[in-house]
């Protein structure tokens, strides 16, 4: 189904502006700034546009939305009710939330999206990245895993521990605890952040443990305990920035970060290091190699699936073992003129996107299942020509979102776990989960603010002024089955399903801090309750990560920066913890 838009989509999953976005949201930031960017007193919030194409009609402002939408993104075909995605113009950059959402009633039709009814299952062959290489005593170099030296680590046992960043502070020298409330939350522990240049710098990924907090941060990793802020283990320096991490972490706490090979125009992410997020120890390392032409490893993307690291760079991927570096198998060129062009990975699963046909007449993209120990193709969706799988929602169930840049459309779908499309999502609604721009890749798992168990899908409506709503949309329909408002006049975003319950964040305003709640999924009450209520006294602080990245663990609330100012003058914190 179409639908017509009444404002620009600001960020988020809708069509792509022809100029970088502005603002950030929950999920991964924009592109860094000529500047110190402003914390805004409230967030920006991208508009909605979960899964609806947007009907024909002019944006409210001039400029690249301003034109009218077009029907949805699926072509037509029995079987299929997949409404049309927005393309991207040469290489796609894709915001994070949904587009405006349709006006007017919903269509009474579908408008399918995928291309063919039945899937194709595909072996594809073929490698171009790899690992460090040796020399196998023939005079030829294979592929193999390099073991690095181990990181320090270490327990300072030390209960508040603020400093730089690195772990070593002493007393809270703020009292960010001074004056708490009544009732409200204590502040467990802070980091500032630590230096970076005056240009910013990246800090992406947090990743909780049973026992740390780790965090990257423009050329380190830190570690903390995760209860009371201590050194978990010595910062693991780098030599050049971060340029990319894996947003998961394997079942037995394994990462992987890329680095940059230098500081000039021409460096490529192609540097790669494997983290235990336990000890801290440094495990295999490696370099991606350059494919083709337009397939250098310039940008990387990293994802885990399992046991399987997967190293995506333009037009193909490179599986490797996560615990060796051991390469698994290659993903290029398949067919006519298909390339792979991002990966999505985890709950044992791993989808790839793959574009086909670029510049011809039967230009379109493809959604495949590997298995991630063999590469093996488990099924095939073709999509129809002019949309484009901009983000994974979730993987298991598999819920992707799609726009169509020429029609300035945006549409959300379900699919089986055979690969059958199985619904849209028919809300008539405007929704705005949190998600960074992708600028040089697709970046399918940059979004946060939405979450999905086995038979619903939780989106957030989009509020310019006062409360927003989530909305519960049945997978197996695409209909509301039930909404709830946020408890305050700041806006709520699904953040987990834990236990039988949703859980949600709502975000500070100016002068209260922000709140953990969470809301029954079953029942007919879904009335919030409150878990957590950060303090009053460290609101601003709180607004501050604005482009953060959260997490709720064992009765914990994480909030960290995921992109650093490089303003000497401010108190910038990298993470904070609340908790009672």
């Amino acid at each position: 189904m179409t639908q017509p838009p009444d404002q620009p989509p600001q960020g988020g999953f809708g069509a792509p502006q022809d100029q970088p976005p502005q603002g950030g949201g929950f999920g991964a930031p924009p592109s860094p700034p000529p500047g110190p960017p402003q914390a805004p007193a409230q967030p920006p919030q991208p508009q909605p546009g979960y899964g609806y194409p947007q009907q024909p009609g002019a944006y409210a402002q001039p400029g690249p939305y301003g034109l009218p939408a077009q029907p949805g993104p699926y072509a037509a075909q029995p079987g299929y009710g997949y409404p049309q995605q927005p393309q991207y113009p040469g290489q796609p950059q894709y915001p994070g939330a949904p587009g405006t959402p349709p006006g007017g009633k919903p269509a009474s039709h579908k408008t399918a999206l995928i291309v063919g009814a039945a899937a194709a299952a595909l072996l594809l062959i073929g490698g171009a990245v790899y690992v460090v290489t040796s020399d196998d005593g023939g005079g030829k170099k294979k592929p193999v895993a390099e073991k690095s030296g181990d990181g320090k680590h270490s327990s300072s046992g030390k209960p508040v521990d603020p400093g730089n960043g690195n772990g070593n502070g002493g007393a809270d020298p703020d009292n960010l605890n001074d004056g708490r409330k009544p009732g409200e939350a204590k502040v467990l522990w802070y980091k500032s952040a630590p230096d970076a240049p005056g240009s910013g710098a990246d800090a992406p990924g947090m990743w909780i443990t049973g026992k740390t907090a780790v965090k990257a941060a423009y050329k380190q990793v830190f570690a903390y305990d995760a209860g009371n802020g201590s050194s978990a283990w010595d910062p693991i320096a780098f030599p050049q920035k971060i340029c990319a991490v894996t947003p998961q972490k394997s079942a037995d706490d394994k990462i992987v970060v890329a680095y940059m090979n230098g500081v000039s125009s021409r460096a490529k992410c192609n540097q790669l290091q494997q983290i235990d997020l336990s000890t801290g120890e440094k495990g295999w390392s490696g370099q991606v190699a350059d494919g083709g032409l337009f397939d250098t490893a310039m940008n990387v993307e990293l994802t885990i699936s399992g046991k399987t690291l997967m190293v995506g760079r333009s037009e193909s991927g490179t599986a490797y073992d996560i615990d060796s570096g051991r390469k698994l198998y290659s993903k290029e060129k398949y067919g006519s003129a298909c390339f792979p062009a991002a990966f999505a990975g985890g709950s044992g699963r791993l989808v790839q996107v793959a574009s086909c046909g670029a510049g011809g007449s039967n230009e379109h993209d493809e959604i495949q299942e590997l298995d991630p120990a063999t590469g093996k193709v488990k099924w095939t969706q073709p999509v129809k020509k002019g949309w484009a799988v901009a983000r994974v929602y979730s993987l298991d169930p598999l819920v992707v979102y799609l726009t169509n840049q020429d029609k300035k459309a945006w549409n959300i779908s379900t699919f089986t776990k055979t690969g059958k499309f199985r619904s849209e999502v028919k809300v008539n609604e405007k929704f705005a989960p949190r998600c960074g721009w992708a600028i040089l890749e697709r970046d399918l798992q940059g979004c946060q603010g939405v979450a999905v168990d086995a038979d619903t899908l939780y989106l957030p409506t989009n509020a310019t002024t006062g409360a927003n709503e989530i909305v519960a949309v049945s997978l197996a329909d695409g209909k509301a089955k039930w909404r709830v408002q946020s408890p305050s006049d700041e806006s709520m975003f699904p953040m987990k399903t834990q236990g039988g319950k949703l859980i949600a964040y709502v975000q500070p305003s100016y002068d209260t801090g922000g709140q953990i709640v969470s809301i029954p999924v079953t029942g007919g009450s879904h009335k919030p309750a409150k878990l957590l209520q950060n303090p009053s006294g460290t609101a601003e602080i709180e607004n501050g990560f604005f482009q953060g990245a959260i997490d709720w663990a064992d009765g914990r609330f994480f909030i960290s920066s995921t992109r650093l100012t490089g303003n000497d003058d401010s108190k910038e914190k990298l993470m904070m913890a609340f908790g009672n």
